[in-house]
């Protein structure tokens, strides 16, 4: 597929786009004077833009007169507004690994709250590799009886390792026998097995004499 160079005054931004990107811009734009422009905008053969507006908006920022593009004259009018809709949809479906995540940003020197990585992040993993091991979670064991909870987005996550005062850990054994899977051994994670009696403490700010 060829990648061609256009100037930033011919290509059109979309006016139905559905998506807001605003946030998106400063990030992007950042990215792209670190990196260099890596990803084309996909217009098509009008110029309107079908698939990169926060890197256009993030060109005008930076002040480029051209930016590389793919020219998207291979499909259809519907297949181009659903392509168009598609594109933005599927990144929603990928997850973050946080304990790979985790891994990956604490072997980098760049500073990564640059492109929206909160340094929080950071801290954590570089707190739990000075300070040592901190102790892990309530060991998983058949005579316990569990509520699991699942969380559909990065934002509610975030706000039950508030609640609960969920803290990064070296990864330990969730088995009796005390045994772990080679492949975990050193992991820098997140505990998420909480004892439940100090789980509704904290939910209802009760003492611990009033849960039986």
């Amino acid at each position: 597929m060829e990648i061609v160079y256009k100037k930033i005054d011919e290509l059109i931004p979309y006016e139905n786009n559905p998506r807001f990107n605003d946030d998106a811009v400063e990030y992007v734009a950042k990215s792209i004077k670190e990196f260099g422009f890596k990803v084309p905008i996909v217009i098509d053969k009008d110029g309107i833009i079908v698939a990169g507006h926060t890197r256009y908006k993030a060109s005008l920022e930076l002040g480029l007169d051209e930016v590389p593009c793919i020219v998207a004259d291979d499909l259809t009018e519907e297949q181009i507004k659903a392509f168009r809709l598609a594109d933005n949809k599927v990144s929603e479906k990928a997850e973050w690994d946080f304990e790979l995540l985790e891994e990956e940003l604490a072997d980098l020197d760049i500073d990564m709250e640059e492109f929206g990585f909160e340094e929080t992040v950071e801290e954590k993993v570089k707190k739990v590799k000075d300070t040592g091991d901190i102790p892990f979670s309530e060991v998983i064991g058949e005579e316990h009886n569990y509520i699991i909870l699942y969380f559909d987005n990065d934002v509610d996550w975030l706000q039950a390792q508030s609640v609960f005062d969920i803290k990064p850990v070296k990864a330990g054994s969730t088995r009796k026998d005390g045994k772990m899977n080679g492949r975990l051994s050193g992991r820098v994670g997140v505990g998420r097995v909480l004892k439940g009696a100090e789980a509704i403490n904290k939910l209802l700010g009760v003492k611990d004499e009033n849960i039986n």
